[in-house]
Order: structure tokens, then sequence, then C-alpha cells
């Protein structure tokens, strides 16, 4: 069971990114998938949700209406969309899995996570 993110990078102030989250091992759609960040110095940060392929639900205020999410079931892929990126998005981005098909914004709730992938936003 394997989670690679990949797609983060640097970017200026209003930029956008296509974060992906790779499964092998085991088919996404199953689980609840969550998007996760932490930036330096400061917890681990759940903000945005997949489950069913179309139950999304959002954690955070400042997220929404900038990031989506989405799956791809043939590629066994979630990609995470993110537009008008700020200085305050610069963090790691990870990817979990929760076994049992919920969406929380807890990381304890989740079993299998990725390598993260960084984001940095310049102002």
């Amino acid at each position: 069971v394997q989670l690679v993110e990949s797609g983060g990078g640097l970017v200026h102030s209003g930029g956008s990114l296509r974060l992906s989250c790779a499964a092998s091992g085991f088919t996404l759609d199953d689980y609840g998938i969550g998007w996760f960040r932490q930036a330096p110095g400061k917890e681990r940060e759940g903000f945005i949700c997949i489950s069913g392929s179309d139950s999304i639900t959002y954690y955070v205020d400042s997220v929404t209406g900038r990031f989506t999410i989405s799956i791809d079931n043939v590629k066994n892929t979630v990609y995470l969309q993110v537009n008008s990126l700020k200085p305050e998005d610069t963090a790691v981005y990870y990817c979990a899995a929760s076994i049992e098909g919920i969406c929380s914004p807890r990381p304890v709730e989740y079993d299998y996570w990725g390598q993260g992938t960084q984001v940095t936003v310049s102002s």
C-alpha cells in the first residue's frame, strides 16, 4: 500500500498548481482521501477530503473557493487543484487514506500517508 504525492513547487502569489496523489495496492474510491498541509512550526492541518468519489468536505474556510479535489478512478489518483495561491499557503502538502472511508480533519483518523510535496508561494 502506497500513496505518492507530486506536483508541488515554487510559484508566485496568485499562481496555481495541481497536486497529485497516486495510490498503489488499494483502490482510492473505497477510502476517504484527505489532504493535509503542515507549515514549519505548525500542526498538520486537514483542509479537504473526498469519499465515495463525489462527497467532498472542506474544513478550512480560507481554501474554500480556491482549492478543489477530484478523483480519477482509472488512474487511481486524487488531484488537488490549488488556485489563487497566497504566501500563507506555503507548506508541505500530504494526502492520506482512511480505511473506514470516512472524512475527518484529524490526522489520527487516517491509516496511510504519502511522503508529502512542498508548495512554496512567494509574495
